[in-house]
């Protein structure tokens, strides 16, 4: 049986990524708004209220979540831009999937995240080789993350929760 959890596996990073790999992973961030936006097209309140899996969040929670996600990854690679090799702060993700503005229509958070998609790929496009390996200090792990890795890690994101609501969808037949 596949692990609900992770329908399309589990994020495998590589030691390096071509510029093949980078322009791929910035095209899946680039359509995920739309993607995320067709998959919930229709959906009526109880479904979106449905979780995708037993103890798992909602529809709702996790176009909430993915908007949250990316905004944070937005920040850190501007942090990792200008400043020499930060400390990101890290948040409580399942705490932030219970605050209460996740309640509203998800289509709120896919207006946000057309909008952040919008700047954020526009500025990994302008990303040198030499910017793509600028890398911030994850507190939780230790380990340091480099920008073309993190951009591989949120297309593999995206992915990731979008397959969670098609596979939800597919399922119940919707």
């Amino acid at each position: 049986m596949t692990d609900l959890r992770y329908p399309i596996g589990r994020f495998e990073p590589r030691e390096h990524y071509s510029q093949e790999d980078i322009t791929d992973a910035i095209g899946r961030i680039q359509s995920l708004p739309t993607r995320l936006a067709k998959a919930i097209a229709g959906l009526t309140d109880a479904q979106l209220d449905t979780p995708y899996r037993e103890s798992g969040w909602t529809v709702r929670q996790v176009v909430h979540h993915v908007a949250d996600s990316h905004m944070n990854a937005y920040i850190r690679t501007k942090w990792t831009l200008t400043e020499d090799t930060p400390t990101i702060k890290a948040y409580l993700e399942k705490l932030w999937a219970q605050t209460a503005e996740n309640s509203s229509p998800p289509t709120v958070s896919i207006d946000l995240l057309s909008a952040l998609h919008q700047r954020w790929v526009s500025l990994l496009k302008t990303l040198t080789p030499s910017q793509l390996q600028m890398s911030f200090n994850h507190p939780q792990t230790g380990k340091q993350v480099s920008l073309d890795r993190m951009i591989a890690m949120y297309a593999w994101h995206g992915d990731h929760h979008l397959a969670h609501i098609t596979n939800l969808k597919q399922g119940r037949n919707w």
